[in-house]
């Protein structure tokens, strides 16, 4: 038996969150990786709700490993809505903090490479509000990877210097961002180039010393230049290979399925299950 810390992602299940919650118990898994949205929203959410889920999700057996917000719909880098997203996301950590797993994971829009640009120093100082505040309450924003390489995201982590600014690895992301930026640039895929550039598999390696929650997620590249999400081990992560990397480095989190496509998302998710107890 493995010895991986296995969660799901509940609205992976596409369901009520009720019913995800009893179909995680169902499998055997002991964390659940929750959106905070809609009555888990962060700014509306009472004191006495938040305990509530807590003694609820404890009933079942499980704990939270994350929670999520901001998948895209938030750009740090901009200055539109700057200061107002911080709020939000200061309101996210004391979430993450009250639920018990201190971890909030979110995209915070694409980080230029070039540290001369605006929206290098506007994300930089953004993660530097939000670090400072979840020093204070006891919480942490994993940053997921994918939009940048990960060079650019160890300089962004390295420059705040804080242990409340940390990383979600999702390795799928690595494959399905090049092709998207190929599009937009209109150019055709070059695997070599973005793989050397994104490391699906390496990238976990530089940095899984600050790696502190994951996604279990695959994904390739079809012949015609787009990115796929596939059932895990059926795409291009290795996961032996992944997952050593981050037992080396004394990683002891989880690995959150997250399925985002197919016709049968539950089948998926307990093959993942299977897949992810024979590492």
């Amino acid at each position: 038996m493995s010895d991986l810390k296995i969660a799901v992602m509940l609205a992976s299940f596409r369901t009520d969150m009720s019913t995800a919650m009893q179909k995680a118990v169902e499998m055997g898994v002991p964390g659940i990786h929750i959106s905070a949205s809609g009555e888990w929203d962060a700014r509306t959410m009472t004191q006495e709700e938040r305990k509530q889920l807590v003694q609820r999700v404890r009933s079942l057996g499980l704990e939270i490993s994350a929670i999520s917000c901001w998948g895209g719909d938030v750009d740090l880098t901009e200055e539109e809505g700057w200061a107002e997203n911080i709020a939000w996301g200061k309101q996210l950590l004391e979430l993450a903090a009250d639920l018990e797993c201190g971890i909030w994971q979110a995209h915070v829009g694409i980080m230029p490479e070039d540290t001369a640009a605006p929206g290098w120093r506007r994300v930089v100082d953004a993660m530097a509000q939000l670090a400072e505040h979840g020093e204070k309450v006891g919480a942490c924003l994993a940053i997921e990877t994918g939009p940048e390489p990960p060079y650019v995201l160890r300089r962004l982590v390295t420059e705040v210097g804080s242990e409340a600014i940390r990383v979600n690895w999702d390795p799928a992301n690595m494959i399905l961002w090049p092709p998207i930026f190929c599009q937009k640039l209109g150019e055709a895929y070059d695997e070599d180039k973005w793989v050397e550039k994104f490391q699906p598999n390496e990238g976990a390696k530089a940095l899984a010393d600050v790696i502190v929650h994951t996604h279990a997620k695959d994904a390739l590249v079809r012949p015609d230049g787009t990115g796929q999400e596939v059932p895990l081990g059926e795409g291009w992560v290795d996961w032996p290979r992944y997952v050593g990397y981050l037992r080396e480095a004394g990683y002891d989190g989880y690995f959150a399925i997250e399925r985002e496509v197919g016709d049968n998302p539950e089948t998926d998710i307990r093959k993942a299950v299977d897949f992810l107890r024979s590492l």
